[in-house]
């Protein structure tokens, strides 16, 4: 709050940006005002808000490649409903994020997601690549938004980002690792020719549907 010529402004404060790599909302408008609202770096409410969209182009991707392992020329449902259940579950990650910035009293500025580019993967190698390196940029993401929130004062933000966020990745990350092992040494590929080890990939009910 300053006073400037007999008049109260009750902007925040200005305070120095913290330099960042994260995925920021740059046309965000800021939400000062709201009652709700207190030590709620700016810098932090953008950077939830481009966050959350960028869980939301995973859930997209994921969904995308689920298709892909639900036509006729691959049918693999054990697959398809494994990359369907995590694009599932990063959706309700994004509305979760979305809804602790509501309740910090920021806002989500809506943007147009890009489409997903799957349309060239024809095996499931290929896909739990994608699916991994989704994961480990999404976990380098979170892990700079929970810096970025000690950095500005803001340990609540940083709390909730570790304990719903980046927690949850750590098993996320080992499984699709160790279903990448598994399906190099049975035999898949990164094209369509390891048929039968896609099989047997295919056939770990248990551990894609419990993940």
């Amino acid at each position: 709050m300053s006073v400037t010529a007999g008049k109260i402004n009750m902007s925040e404060p200005s305070v120095k940006r913290i330099k960042t790599c994260l995925p920021l909302c740059k046309t965000h408008l800021s939400t000062a005002g709201s009652q709700v609202r207190q030590n709620f770096p700016t810098g932090v409410e953008e950077s939830l808000c481009g966050v959350s969209t960028l869980l939301m182009e995973v859930s997209y991707r994921l969904e995308g490649l689920a298709k892909i392992f639900e036509q006729s020329d691959l049918s693999l449902p054990r697959v398809a409903a494994y990359f369907h259940q995590e694009s599932v579950k990063e959706l309700e990650r994004a509305e979760a994020m979305l809804q602790y910035l509501s309740q910090r009293g920021g806002k989500f500025c809506g943007k147009n997601i890009q489409r997903p580019v799957t349309e060239n993967v024809c095996a499931v190698l290929p896909g739990l690549e994608i699916m991994l390196d989704q994961w480990k940029e999404e976990m380098s993401v979170m892990v700079e938004l929970n810096q970025l929130a000690r950095e500005y004062g803001d340990p609540h933000t940083a709390s909730v980002i570790k304990s719903q966020f980046i927690e949850p990745l750590v098993p996320k990350v080992k499984l699709v690792g160790d279903l990448l092992t598994s399906a190099r040494r049975v035999g898949c590929t990164s094209d369509s020719t390891g048929g039968f080890g896609e099989y047997l990939i295919d056939q770990l009910q248990e551990t894609l549907t419990t993940a």
